[in-house]
Order: C-alpha cells, then structure tokens, then sequence
C-alpha cells in the first residue's frame, strides 16, 4: 500500500490518511468543503460542494489520476433539501458519471454540509 497525502487538500484531522493506493486502485477519504490554503470553507452548499470536489481533485491528481478514472463516490449532504444544488456542482466534475451513492447523515465534521468521498480506478490508464 502506498499513502496519497498532498497540501492542496485538507490534511487528515484524525487518525486516517487523504488516501490510500491498494493494487490498481486509490481508495480516498470523505473531502469537505475547507480550502486547504487557510483553513476556511465557504458559505453555502454549492461553494461546499465546489471546495470538496476541487480537494478530490487534487488527491486524484497526487495518485496520478483524475475525475475520469473514479469509479465509484460516496456523498454526505446535512440535508438532503440541497441534493439538487450539489448534484449541479457533482456533475461539472464527475462527468465520467461513477457508480454513487447519496446520503444525509445528521451531522458532518465542523458542520460542513457536504462530503465526498471517492474510489478510482489507477492502473492503465489510457
């Protein structure tokens, strides 16, 4: 196994890493919406929603892959009211349309909104 970790997203507030590459696949953990930069989120779903798309961005890009080799995501909304706000940000950046499911919990961490979490695919990719 090898550890993904990167600056330019959140750094792991537990005991648990950004991600982790198992064979041919990268495995990340749940991203919220704290732009790493200063440790802030945004107000709002959709800049949420932005934010943590943006950091499994970044993760994808430090294990050498990108949107288009996720193969499967898993999201937290606080309140599934904002499904079709976030579902508007999720497409802009999961165009390639992975394998998903969305759920409200009662609460996320720091009182985020959304999560994200997502499993790529990293072998060949051509």
């Amino acid at each position: 196994m090898k550890y993904i970790s990167t600056d330019k997203a959140p750094a792991a507030i537990g005991p648990y890493s950004q991600g982790i590459i198992a064979g041919d696949m990268v495995f990340l953990s749940g991203q919220i919406g704290v732009n790493p930069a200063d440790g802030n989120a945004p107000e709002g779903i959709e800049a949420q929603a932005e934010q943590a798309c943006k950091n499994v961005g970044e993760l994808l890009k430090e294990a050498e892959t990108d949107f288009s080799h996720v193969v499967k995501t898993t999201c937290f909304l606080a309140d599934m009211g904002d499904f079709k706000a976030f579902n508007q940000i999720y497409e802009k950046y999961f165009i390639s349309k992975p394998a998903r499911s969305c759920v409200a919990v009662k609460d996320l961490p720091a009182g985020m909104l959304c999560e994200v979490e997502a499993v790529a695919f990293i072998g060949d990719n051509e």
